[in-house]
């Protein structure tokens, strides 16, 4: 597919969807299946709204290179064959990227997510070579992850201009460093679709992005679906203070929380909370705790949102 067809298939909310696993902290795929199918029937999996899998919020980099694309081939088989599925790939050498990027390919994914290949110090240069090469053995959609903070440069406006020539680079999740000017996104949001990465869901928006990423979708997509439709409304204030109301009750329980273990645990508590759950998260990180799922469940109640009664959603 060309550029301007991949476009229309990489937007919106795009779902990031957390992996399940067993009480043995296994891949749980009968789960993922039953799983991937009620997101479908909750609206997800469309051209507003497409399906992650291993990303970094799904324990992605928790994934051997033996189960991620099972992962895969389950949501794309659960989803059915209209669903627009992205996978998101670890940072590699271009080789090696290259060779998952054809297997995703083959399995089904419409995109791939791929993160900046962080471990080689890169330059901009180095962003045009490998994002270029990736996209020249391929025929299927890629998001730049601007993983700036993991010590590598950030993408500039003027690399992501180079890059037009990358017909399958077709969108950036945008988040930028204190010292990069955030609007300068308007310099290239005419080329590619940009995600807002940073909570900055109105202000992306305005600027011609065309998406944005939420760690709450997965447990309860009427949200998020209700934020994307004000956007697109372009009722500004009216999205962004749902999308702040919602942000400013959970972020500090996570904050807190955080203290006794990292990682996405709290995404897994999200979906264990609404009635949905995914099972545990793997080691190191630990699973919340009853305190503290207690006390997650109070907020949710406090938003309206729905909450699990005896371990089933209401």
């Amino acid at each position: 597919m060309e550029r301007d067809e991949l476009k229309t298939c990489i937007r919106g909310t795009i779902a990031t969807l957390p992996t399940a696993f067993d009480g043995g902290l296994n891949l749980d795929l009968a789960r993922m299946t039953d799983l991937t199918r009620w997101w479908v029937g909750q609206g997800l999996g469309t051209r507003e709204s497409p399906l992650k899998v291993c990303a970094a919020m799904g324990e992605g980099p928790d994934l051997g290179d033996d189960e991620w694309p099972h992962l895969l081939r389950t949501v794309v088989n659960a989803a059915g064959g209209a669903a627009p599925v992205i996978c998101a790939l670890k940072s590699k050498n271009t080789l090696h990227t290259i060779e998952d990027a054809k297997r995703a390919q083959g399995l089904g994914a419409v995109g791939l997510q791929i993160d900046l290949p962080l471990y080689h110090h890169p330059t901009q240069d180095d962003y045009v070579r490998f994002f270029s090469d990736v996209s020249a053995a391929i025929d299927i959609g890629i998001i730049i992850y601007n993983t700036h903070w993991f010590g590598c440069e950030s993408v500039t406006p003027a690399t992501m201009l180079r890059l037009a020539d990358a017909e399958h680079v077709v969108a950036i999740k945008w988040h930028v460093p204190e010292t990069q000017d955030y609007d300068g996104m308007r310099e290239f949001a005419h080329v590619f679709n940009v995600i807002d990465n940073s909570g900055q869901i109105a202000r992306c928006h305005r600027n011609g992005g065309c998406g944005y990423i939420s760690a709450t979708i997965a447990a309860y997509p009427h949200h998020d679906k209700e934020i994307w439709h004000l956007l697109q409304a372009r009722r500004y204030e009216e999205a962004q203070a749902l999308y702040d109301r919602v942000e400013g009750a959970l972020r500090p329980l996570m904050t807190r929380l955080s203290g006794r273990s990292g990682g996405y645990r709290f995404g897994k508590a999200l979906m264990a909370v609404s009635g949905h759950s995914a099972g545990p998260p793997r080691p190191p990180t630990l699973p919340l705790d009853k305190t503290e799922l207690e006390e997650l469940r109070k907020v949710l109640e406090d938003l309206g949102w729905p909450v699990a009664e005896n371990g089933r959603a209401r």
